[in-house]
């Protein structure tokens, strides 16, 4: 008895090293199927709904010429050869064919009914965030992540740069690297970068979707650009992680003539501390070339501030010229 409990925590600590590093534990050899993991797991987890598509075969209804593809209907019932009716909705794949065993064995000496989930659409999955129609949708067979998304309307415009997935551990451990198991233990987590799998830089990102996972697609951070630039506000990091200073100042549509770009600041939020920092950036060396860029990150903002110098010799040149030629001169705000 002692050898199998060592024997047993061990397999344990096996699988919650295989979550860790992301990769799905084998499934037993009996459970195999050659087309879906989804349903390798599903004679031992998976709970049949409406909607659902089996089939239902077996030594005696074959030699009968029974065999048939059922879809279990709204009210969870599945019309069986030989028996008619029957309710399977919310038992497993084997406890549905022990039913149908006991309902067959009227007619039909020790039955050995053989099931087989052909199509899974009782399932839900549920997608959330920046895309055009949240909420839950059906797996309806075998999707993957892209597919799901497109059943969702799409990615909208103001998506991040990453999707999360969430599982239940009993459809196995996402296969992703980054995967790893949430603090309750009973859920492995995974990102994708949203630009990589759009762009199919690595196809095996495109991973399939199970029943009940949750794919969250959080909205894209924003960098702001404020002070003495021609066009401030916010500008949305979209598919980006971060971008340079360099770059967010062109978003601005560049400087103004007044301004001090060699003062200005990075003003980064410390979420430990709750407040600010200040970081000081040489705008003027960067558009030289003497520095290097300078990368921004989601809710900073970057401060160019004016010249006081600069802006009092503007309106003597532009007081100057007005009086000289009698033409008012206007500036945009």
């Amino acid at each position: 008895m002692a050898g199998m409990k060592i024997f047993a925590a061990g397999l344990a600590t096996l699988f919650l090293g295989v979550c860790a590093s992301g990769q799905s534990p084998p499934p037993p050899p009996e459970a195999v199927h050659p087309n879906s993991k989804c349903i390798d797991q599903t004679r031992s987890t998976y709970l049949l709904g409406p909607d659902d598509q089996l089939e239902i075969s077996g030594p005696e209804l074959t030699d009968s010429g029974a065999d048939k593809r059922a879809r279990i209907d709204s009210d969870g019932d599945v019309q069986a050869p030989l028996v008619g009716r029957i309710h399977v909705a919310g038992l497993t794949v084997q406890q549905a064919e022990e039913t149908l065993d006991k309902a067959l064995s009227t007619y039909i000496r020790e039955p050995q009914v053989v099931l087989n989930v052909v199509e899974v659409r009782s399932q839900p999955v549920s997608i959330l965030g920046a895309v055009n129609t949240p909420g839950v949708h059906q797996v309806q067979g075998h999707k993957t992540l892209m597919e799901m998304l497109a059943s969702a309307g799409g990615i909208r415009p103001d998506a991040g740069y990453s999707v999360r997935i969430t599982r239940e551990l009993e459809w196995g451990c996402i296969p992703l690297p980054g995967a790893k198991l949430d603090p309750s233990g009973q859920f492995s987590v995974a990102e994708v970068n949203l630009k990589e799998i759009m762009e199919a830089k690595d196809p095996a990102e495109n991973i399939q979707i199970f029943p009940h996972d949750v794919i969250s697609v959080p909205k894209a951070e924003m960098v702001y650009v404020v002070g003495d630039v021609k066009r401030s506000g916010g500008f949305v990091l979209g598919e980006r992680q971060s971008i340079s200073v360099l770059q967010a100042i062109s978003l601005a549509e560049g400087l103004n003539g007044t301004a001090d770009s060699k003062h200005a600041k990075i003003l980064r939020l410390n979420h430990d501390k709750d407040l600010r920092e200040e970081l000081p950036v040489d705008v003027k060396a960067l558009l030289k070339g003497k520095k290097q860029d300078v990368s921004l990150q989601g809710n900073d903002i970057l401060f160019i501030p004016g010249s006081t110098g600069k802006k009092a010799a503007l309106r003597a040149v532009e007081a100057a010229i007005q009086t000289g030629t009698g033409l008012a001169i206007w500036r945009m705000p």
